[in-house]
């Protein structure tokens, strides 16, 4: 991906944005910090958060039919022209201690980057493709947190190096820090600059006029709402990040007085160290999130950050120990990229060419409605007295709803998900043939059988779930039939044998996968066995192919394998290598000893490399 023309300017553009607007909003909270105490210092938090926010809202239409309707890598160069201007305009400010004119300006610089928004995000798939789709994202979420990790730290630290306890008024505090607004004014020039050397992508313009009227009626903002409910996954995705975001918002509003009140912490390098340590989290878990997407978007990812999340934020009243929350800031960080990136990436994967910028501001619209909203709660909370300790909880409480919302679109992505992360701690799986798997037609799956993790490993690297044939009374075994139910399995016994092929057409004619170990058991000395003729008994009225599969012997010896080499020890700090072939498709009338045949020549022909 990175071998791409523009992606590593356009990265560098990605950080330097974040970096810059991360930079003036620190030193504004960082004087509020200093100045105020108490319920104040969180409704002024808030207030800010919601300057930042409110932009998203109010040029939601404006910036989707931008980005719908001209080059999105030009509204990248003329937004960061905006930006020189704008930091040049919050440098006047600092220098003069003109604390209101520059919390306006917080405002401004937030309305720049919500017009840059969804040109930001829809570049990623004109850049890099559906292909890459994944790992653009990733690699945006891990740059986007760097940055905005780079930019805590670097403008804290920085704050810190001039303020002194001499200084009571925030007009003070400014002047003493104004030469940091030059940093701002470079920040925005250099992003200026690499903006202006991007690529142009897009295939074609959008045809659609803006009329402003439509826009002040709301005629915009209804067709455009209409537009992103019509795709019921999109909107869902988007209500889910936008209930993360709530939370995360909320989380970053309240945890400065959290820190100073119940930790008696009031130096601001260690307050906005810890909640940096979550971008540290977020910047590796979107690196895991990357490789566990190698092969189609795992969404199932995000409800298992949902459930982890959740369990954090309730976790964090009860930890007095500043190590503690800074190790659980780290996992938050995490698997909120276990949030972020898949379902950012299969928004833009659902959505149309045409409607991609709309449907991108909408996601920035809704998910700022949803912010927003949070943080005028948490300002009541504030004014009423109620403290951080009650806020974490009632974000824990959104926490189980979102953790609703995903487990019923995604519970059995979640699943393969699981297994997925499972069998990754022991496991390395490398998949050969893939190509020779049909993406539109029913495929009859059949291989040897290894271990008690087969279904796991031929599922794994397919978007398309398989239908797995297996043994009935493992099928209603009581922990697991629940799960094999929703998995669509077959149950398979010798007196229901003809009702299971039966089914097993069924699916079949409906274009599914069906997967069989011809064999009937795992292998209990490595060796290939007799196939059974049972999957020959399925009718062949169906479009479709066989595809042959062979696992090597990498597993043996393992604690799911049967089969136990001599002399083999196990290895806890070892991961096992498994490599599984996928053979080109065979016809469906293939009978069980020629594809027996071609299996076992499989088997020599890759082991002899």
């Amino acid at each position: 991906m990175f071998a791409i023309a523009g992606v590593i300017n356009y990265l560098v553009v990605v950080f330097m944005n974040a970096f810059t607007d991360l930079g003036h909003k620190i030193i504004i909270q960082n004087t509020i910090f200093k100045v105020y105490d108490g319920s104040t210092q969180i409704v002024l938090t808030a207030i800010v958060n919601a300057l930042v926010l409110l932009p998203f809202i109010l040029v939601f239409s404006p910036s989707g039919f931008l980005a719908d309707r001209f080059p999105k890598n030009k509204i990248m160069e003329y937004s960061a022209i905006f930006a020189v201007i704008i930091t040049l305009g919050i440098t006047y400010a600092y220098y003069h201690g003109y604390f209101i004119f520059a919390f306006i300006l917080t405002f401004l610089l937030s309305m720049q980057s919500a017009i840059y928004g969804p040109a930001k995000y829809g570049y990623i798939k004109e850049l890099v493709g559906v292909k890459f789709l994944s790992g653009g994202n990733s690699a945006v979420q891990a740059v986007t947190t760097v940055a905005i990790l780079g930019g805590i730290i670097f403008y804290t630290v920085l704050f810190e190096g001039m303020y002194n306890n001499s200084l009571l008024t925030k007009s003070q505090i400014l002047q003493t820090i104004a030469p940091l607004g030059w940093l701002l004014v470079i920040g925005s020039f250099i992003e200026w600059f690499l903006a202006s050397k991007l690529p142009n992508k897009m295939i074609e313009a959008s045809k659609r006029d803006f009329k402003f009227k439509r826009y002040i009626r709301g005629a915009y903002l209804h067709k455009n709402l209409k537009t992103v409910t019509r795709k019921r996954e999109i909107f869902d995705a988007i209500i889910s990040l936008s209930l993360f975001w709530s939370i995360m918002q909320v989380i970053l509003a309240v945890f400065g007085e959290y820190a100073k009140d119940e930790l008696h912490i009031t130096n601001t390098i260690v307050v906005q160290g810890v909640m940096a340590l979550a971008g540290i989290g977020i910047v590796t878990g979107s690196i895991i999130v990357a490789k566990l997407s190698r092969f189609y978007i795992n969404v199932g990812l995000a409800g298992i950050g949902s459930i982890i999340i959740t369990i954090i934020v309730f976790l964090v009243p009860f930890l007095h120990s500043i190590m503690l929350i800074a190790l659980v800031f780290t996992l938050f960080g995490v698997f909120a990229a276990f949030i972020l990136v898949p379902l950012n990436a299969r928004i833009q994967y659902l959505a149309s060419r045409v409607h991609l910028g709309i449907i991108l501001a909408a996601n920035n619209f809704i998910q700022n409605i949803f912010m927003f909203s949070f943080l005028c709660v948490t300002t009541l909370f504030a004014y009423f007295g109620m403290n951080a300790e009650l806020l974490f909880y009632f974000m824990s409480i959104v926490g189980i709803y979102l953790i609703h919302n995903l487990y019923k679109r995604y519970s059995v992505d979640m699943f393969w998900s699981l297994m997925g992360l499972f069998c990754a701690l022991r496991h390395k799986y490398t998949y050969v043939g893939l190509e020779n798997m049909p993406e539109d037609k029913a495929v009859l799956l059949l291989g040897n059988h290894v271990s008690w993790l087969d279904w796991i490993l031929l599922q794994l690297p397919l978007q398309r779930r398989i239908n797995f044939m297996m043994d009935k009374d493992i099928y209603h075994w009581k922990v697991f039939h629940p799960i094999f139910k929703k998995g669509e399995a077959i149950p398979l016994s010798p007196k229901a044998f003809k009702d299971a092929m039966k089914e097993a057409h069924k699916r079949l004619q409906n274009g599914s996968i069906v997967a069989l170990f011809p064999e009937g058991e795992i292998t209990k000395d490595g060796e290939i066995h007799r196939f059974h003729r049972g999957y020959e008994l399925i009718a062949k009225d169906y479009e479709g192919v066989i595809v042959p599969f062979y696992i090597d012997k990498g597993i043996f010896g393992s604690a799911f394998a049967k089969y136990k080499p001599k002399g083999s020890k196990r290895n806890i700090f070892k991961r096992r290598v498994v490599t599984i072939y996928f053979g080109k498709p065979l016809p469906i009338d293939t009978k069980t000893k020629e594809l027996q045949n071609i299996i076992l020549q499989m088997r020599e022909k890759y082991e002899a490399q």
